[in-house]
């Protein structure tokens, strides 16, 4: 294995390129070498911003430049032929949340991964914080007892008055490149835990609205809930709510205990057991160096060789799709929706 990997950016108008790539820029493992997209102002952003060659050109990028890897940060229904154009050459993935715009898209990005014996990872932003980390950890190591339940609300006002530029937030206000509205982007994570936490559920049932923007066509609010034969979840997104109040919060519960944690990087964990109704706070340890962000994990699996596993694993990201498809399904039929779906 050479000293560094090769890594370049296969699409830009997702916002969260902006700092993936900063952390590959600081990585022992790897280097930023070349991006490519098809606007000129992002080219130019990403020349000027860390001083690679920068194509409008995706296959001018790939057939120019010596990569082991890229990060495709397209929009959601464009991440599928990127991915797959990236694995018949042998690289490998990181892509964004969540995987595609529709199930099929994700499937296909799976099977072309498998296909070329390439890594496929899929980046959620809440991976990297350790609070919420250490809590997942406890809850598989059985800290709560036999978990029974996980909810996750991720809100904000909306990404137009989040401050996300045009180039992110047009695709994003647009059913066809992301797959929804607000339920695709923000049921997403959610979605994730809950398959991570207690597998694939049985039942899904899904309501969305267009709640508050008039100025959008898609889903502004949306609501997921879950079903096992013994648990369930809930993954509820918002692009209206003032303030951020119930935002980012992770609740898990278990037949033993209650787990809460705070957003972000700094935000406390609570367990609350039969001795502390209220909650104690819990020290969270740092995250391992080969798992403090994206670019460091994604990179460690290439050098080591080693499958993605958990949270950030092309499984776990394939089946949130699934979920997120059920969502959508059962918005449109008003009834609950049976998993696995069934195959086109």
């Amino acid at each position: 294995m050479k000293a560094k990997l090769r890594v370049g950016l296969l699409g830009m108008t997702h916002d969260h390129v902006w700092s993936v790539a900063a952390d590959f820029r600081g990585s022992e493992r790897g280097e930023l070498v070349a991006a490519a997209d098809p606007h000129p102002e992002l080219v130019e952003k990403a020349r000027a911003e860390f001083g690679i060659a920068a194509y409008q050109s995706y296959e001018e990028m790939l057939e120019k430049t010596e990569l082991d890897a890229v990060c495709v940060y397209a929009d959601n229904a464009g991440s599928v032929e990127l991915t797959e154009m990236a694995a018949d050459r042998g690289l490998h993935i990181l892509t964004e949340k969540p995987m595609a715009a529709d199930l099929a898209g994700a499937d296909a990005m799976l099977a072309a991964a498998r296909r070329a014996g390439v890594q496929l990872m899929v980046n959620w932003p809440f991976a990297w914080w350790p609070p919420f980390m250490h809590a997942l950890n406890l809850a598989q190591g059985g800290r709560i007892g036999r978990l029974f339940e996980t909810r996750y609300r991720a809100a904000h006002g909306g990404p137009k008055e989040l401050g996300c530029t045009p180039f992110f937030y047009e695709w994003l206000y647009d059913a066809e490149r992301n797959g929804a509205g607000a339920l695709m982007d923000y049921c997403s994570y959610g979605s994730a835990l809950a398959r991570h936490l207690l597998g694939q559920p049985s039942r899904v049932t899904g309501t969305v609205g267009r709640l508050v923007k008039d100025y959008v066509t898609v889903d502004d609010n949306a609501i997921i809930t879950m079903q096992w034969p013994r648990a369930m979840a809930l993954a509820e997104a918002s692009w209206s709510q003032i303030g951020h109040l119930t935002s980012y919060v992770t609740a898990i519960y278990g037949t033993e205990g209650t787990l809460l944690v705070e957003p972000g990087k700094q935000g406390r964990v609570l367990l609350a057991d039969r001795e502390h109704d209220m909650g104690v706070e819990l020290d969270a340890p740092r995250l391992p160096a080969e798992r403090c962000n994206a670019a460091a994990q994604f990179l460690n699996c290439i050098v080591v060789e080693k499958a993605v596993d958990g949270l950030c694993s092309a499984e776990v990201g394939r089946d949130a799709q699934e979920i997120l498809e059920a969502g959508l399904l059962s918005a449109a039929s008003g009834t609950a929706i049976s998993l696995p779906l069934p195959l086109e």
